[in-house]
């Protein structure tokens, strides 16, 4: 019988394959289309960026629907015909929480079900954000064909963008001044943070040492950050310690931002950390000086707590952050352990110490696993240090 905690990783895994569900839309720079992982990540940064729009939305719920509601991608694909497509999203959807414990299962359904009825008003934000998302990506190409433009145009007018022209009139306005060539108007802070939240769509093309759990190829700093934000929920009980579940969805949401312009530094590579460093309080500064002053502020007081790892919360957050990728290299037989020197004892020193500071349970868990591998594949009694 799988414990709770087993229950919990299964279903972790299962939903690494979100990160293999491509999109119709494509990154802004057009270079590839998106999946759906990268695109829960961004719609999350969103709702973070213009919570203020929401009419009253409890932010972490918004959130942690945005984590949820691709789901049924991974097993389903839309037919045209809504009645089948809304039961084969349901069926899916069960079939995939029923991996969880079963108080986890029906909370989680619960919240991806309210999105999909759409009638909270945190429910009602959620899909606000879902529509306005690939519209702006969409706005972003430089080489809008006629039948593109037109289907662009034909989403403002009769789409599901269409109802932000009551619902966010400003957001309405300056993508119909785009769509229309026109220099749209000056809209501050509206333009600050959609600059912002553009621009972050390059995380998405920021590739990490560590592969997906499948191994088909290694995965990018922002379906990662996806992925991490629904460990941090679905393991909180885990913590060493009590934390804000809303901060901590915060802080690994904006974790990797940097990364835009630092670039990503496996934790088993030959970097200089000093430089590092200096290169993403640089990148901070360019990317949160972007934000209106008191979001600049704020995102980026977020960011150096979890840098600073100091608080239960991200002490967890970081700890989450390490176990992550363990997993992706259980799952592939070694992943990117493969591709570095890596010893039994580096990894309990720069990974197994902080995953048991903020979660012991879940490294616990994963000792065994991770000892077998080393102990078939790297015996080494000296260097090799115990659980």
């Amino acid at each position: 019988m799988p414990t709770r905690l087993e229950r919990q990783l299964d279903f972790l895994v299962a939903a690494d394959r979100l990160k293999s569900v491509q999109r119709p839309t494509t990154l802004a720079d057009g270079s590839r289309p998106e999946n759906a992982a990268e695109h829960a990540w961004h719609l999350c940064l969103w709702a973070l960026v213009f919570a203020d729009q929401s009419s009253g939305a409890n932010l972490s719920r918004v959130i942690q629907m945005l984590l949820l509601h691709a789901l049924p991608t991974l097993t389903t694909r839309p037919t045209g015909d809504s009645e089948a497509d809304a039961l084969a999203e349901s069926a899916a959807i069960q079939a995939l929480f029923s991996r969880l414990p079963a108080d986890q299962a029906v909370a989680y359904g619960s919240l991806w079900q309210e999105y999909h009825v759409g009638r909270t008003t945190d429910a009602r934000f959620a899909r606000a954000l879902v529509a306005a998302l690939p519209v702006f990506l969409d706005l972003s190409s430089t080489s809008l064909r006629g039948e593109e433009f037109d289907a662009l145009r034909a989403e403002l007018d009769t789409g599901a963008f269409a109802a932000l022209h009551d619902d966010w009139p400003d957001l309405y306005d300056y993508a119909d001044a785009l769509l229309s060539r026109r220099n749209p108007i000056a809209m501050e802070p509206l333009a600050a943070r959609l600059r912002f939240v553009m621009e972050a769509d390059r995380l998405k093309s920021v590739i990490r040492g560590t592969t997906l759990c499948d191994g088909s190829r290694r995965e990018n700093s922002a379906e990662h950050s996806w992925h991490i934000m629904l460990w941090a929920w679905t393991l909180e009980e885990h913590s060493a310690a009590p934390v804000r579940l809303d901060l901590v969805l915060q802080m690994l949401l904006l974790h990797d931002l940097v990364e835009i312009d630092a670039g990503d530094n496996p934790i088993h590579g030959d970097f200089d950390a000093a430089a590092v460093e200096a290169q993403e309080q640089a990148a901070a500064a360019r990317l949160f000086g972007m934000l209106p002053a008191h979001q600049r502020i704020a995102l980026r007081a977020i960011w150096e707590t979890f840098e600073a790892s100091q608080t239960p919360d991200a002490i967890f957050a970081k700890a989450v952050d390490r176990a992550q990728p363990l997993i992706c290299n259980l799952e592939t037989d070694g992943g990117s352990w493969h591709d570095y020197p890596v010893r039994r004892a580096q990894l309990q020193t720069r990974v197994g110490d902080k995953v048991k500071r903020g979660a012991p349970a879940l490294w616990a868990a994963l000792a065994p696993r991770i000892d077998a591998w080393f102990a078939a594949h790297r015996p080494d009694p000296e260097a090799d240090a115990p659980a």
